[in-house]
């Protein structure tokens, strides 16, 4: 156990090792107390007159370890926090080192609430074993254990008769943790989806409040959070007995030993003093060893959430070399790839060329690999089969940075950090100056809407870019891909939120984009790219068909097809109106 948490430890087990120090002294100082009391009640056993001046000593010695007590303990949670919150930024951040290693659709598959809870929720429950079960577990057992073994030292028999009372305690503790153990993965498992379904719940609530499906959603998300709650009042019921009898027999170590310590005396084989001593002893011995073993249940936990945690980091990381770009062009090739999500292959081996300072476009129906395709250049997946080269050199051959350099990607839907639309801006190259920002906006057909913006640039964007909108959002994604001014540029439906009056200033600005670039384009209106160099036409996996426009019309009965659909949209009337 302490061998999974001691990585992320690091220089810090030096205030846990202080903080048990500390803790051991305040404990010992509690447990004198009790021996000042046998010290007062021993004289009366032996008949003897208890006077003032053997009282006062003794009082003044509780006093002062009930202050030192206070004193240590309060210093050693100190220390021991210390080190657990320095512990769980190193948990926080070698985690986030293992993120950045994950492919980008890994870690889109962990989904959000998954990741919410392992980077908040698991991790700050990790405070209470570090900063507590750790220190405090080790300092309280530590001292029933010499107090056990004074007690035999004392008398072996009432020795024997405290280990009673331990022995049915630790059954039902082990009990009470192997029952725990059993389904703690299903618990955690549980805790997961209910997670997930509050934030599909709160992220959705505008479509279900618009399409009126309250009742549907809402019946969702009740039965992820009834699931949870019955699973967890089930593992607790299971556990629940087990932990009302070592919780009530701890405490009573003297259960054994006062009823058998008489009999002992009544026989003289036991002094009434012995006994006076060995129950004052167990008093001292029963809070500590209860809380200890309180503690010891949590161990578990802390190996099992750590190892949790690294369990979901532990996917194959990102093929990624530490190379520069080195590739002799700025040509794009795809050879032979196949890639497939869990066991079921989306591509099937496709073998195309994006020659350089050209536009390829891509078209197909919904879920043919178009944007798979796209998101592999960027290295969004690992692939399964083949490779993908700019100038020759293979993707993975070079780091994430340098191909990042090479590639801008703007995408369907773009995310817009909570700061201003300046900073958003800013992403795609930290050292360009104000001016440059601020052209890149104009280029992309920003200043339209920000003139009407009271603060223009510097606007709040809002939480994922909340207060714009959608063709807004992509306009400023599309301004910083343009400060990025890398030579190769992926468009996945870059004009999606475009409105018609807007579309055509964006088609404008695009166009002027990507002169001079090595171009990837996905869209569905085939009007925007009929007169991109190449058009892809994907289907099912596999590209079936490579050539411009005019070509594929007389050669490819599937481009044909989106042809005719595209033509006949555009006809579409809507109350007498003209689409």
């Amino acid at each position: 156990m302490f061998r999974s948490v001691a990585p992320y430890v690091g220089k810090y087990k030096i205030y846990t090792r202080l903080a048990v120090v500390a803790m051991v002294i305040g404990i010992v100082a509690s447990v004198v107390p009790y021996f000042m009391l046998y010290q007062m009640l021993g004289p009366l056993a032996r008949g003897e007159a208890l006077t003032w001046a053997a009282i006062w000593p003794r009082l003044l010695v509780i006093i002062l370890c009930e202050i030192i007590y206070a004193l240590s303990y309060a210093k050693g949670l100190s220390l021991s926090h210390y080190s657990a919150y320095h512990t769980l930024e190193n948990v926080r951040i070698k985690l986030q080192g293992k993120l950045e290693k994950q492919s980008l659709g890994d870690i889109e598959d962990l989904g959000n609430g998954r990741l919410k809870k392992m980077f908040t929720d698991d991790i700050e429950q990790l405070e209470l074993l570090l900063a507590h079960a750790i220190p405090e577990g080790i300092a309280n057992m530590l001292i029933p254990a010499i107090i056990i073994v004074v007690m035999f030292i004392s008398d072996w028999r009432m020795g024997l008769l405290s280990l009673i009372p331990m022995v049915i305690g630790m059954f039902a503790m082990s009990m009470m943790m192997k029952a725990g153990m059993a389904k703690m993965d299903d618990y955690y498992r549980s805790g997961a989806e209910m997670n997930n379904t509050i934030i599909e719940y709160v992220n959705g609530m505008e479509v279900v409040k618009v399409f009126n499906k309250d009742g549907e959603s809402y019946k969702t998300f009740g039965e992820k959070v009834m699931a949870y709650r019955d699973f967890t009042l089930a593992w607790y019921k299971e556990c629940w007995p087990w932990m009302a009898l070592y919780t009530s027999i701890f405490p009573c170590l003297c259960m054994f030993m006062l009823p058998v310590g008489s009999l002992m005396i009544l026989h003289g084989s036991l002094t009434l003093e012995k006994l006076i001593l060995v129950i004052c002893m167990s008093f001292a011995v029963g809070p500590s060893f209860l809380k200890a073993l309180n503690f010891a249940g949590k161990f578990p936990q802390l190996d099992y959430k750590i190892a949790e945690l690294e369990k979901l980091m532990n996917h194959e990381p990102l093929k990624a070399g530490t190379n520069d770009f080195k590739g002799s062009s700025l040509d794009v090739s795809f050879e032979n790839v196949h890639f497939g999500y869990e066991e079921e292959e989306v591509l099937h081996g496709i073998s195309l060329k994006l020659p350089q300072k050209t536009t390829t476009a891509l078209v197909g129906a919904s879920g043919s690999g178009k944007s798979t395709l796209a998101k592999l250049l960027i290295h969004y997946y690992d692939i399964k089969e083949g490779k993908i080269t700019i100038g020759g050199q293979d993707i993975t051959d070079m780091s994430l940075e340098a191909l990042n350099q090479q590639v801008a990607y703007v995408a369907q839907e773009q995310f817009l950090f909570n700061t201003t639309l300046y900073d958003n801006i800013l992403v795609g190259n930290p050292t360009a100056t104000r001016e440059q920002v601020e052209d890149a906006a104009r280029r992309a057909q920003c200043m339209e809407f920000l003139e009407r913006l009271p603060q223009g640039l510097e606007t709040q964007a809002g939480d994922g870019g909340k207060m714009l909108s959608g063709g807004e959002r992509q306009r400023i994604a599309l301004a910083r891909a343009i400060l990025k001014d890398a030579p190769i540029i992926v468009l996945d439906e870059a004009t999606a939120f475009m409105d018609p009056e807007n579309e055509e200033k964006m088609n404008a600005a695009i166009a002027e984009i990507v002169k001079d670039k090595t171009v990837l384009v996905i869209a569905h209106r085939l009007a925007t790219i009929k007169d991109a160099d190449q058009i892809c036409v994907i289907k099912d996996g596999n590209c079936i068909a490579a050539d411009r426009h005019e070509a594929l019309l007389e050669s490819c009965e599937e481009y044909k097809k989106f042809w005719a659909a595209t033509q006949s949209a555009s006809q579409w009337k809507i109350g007498g109106a003209t689409c």
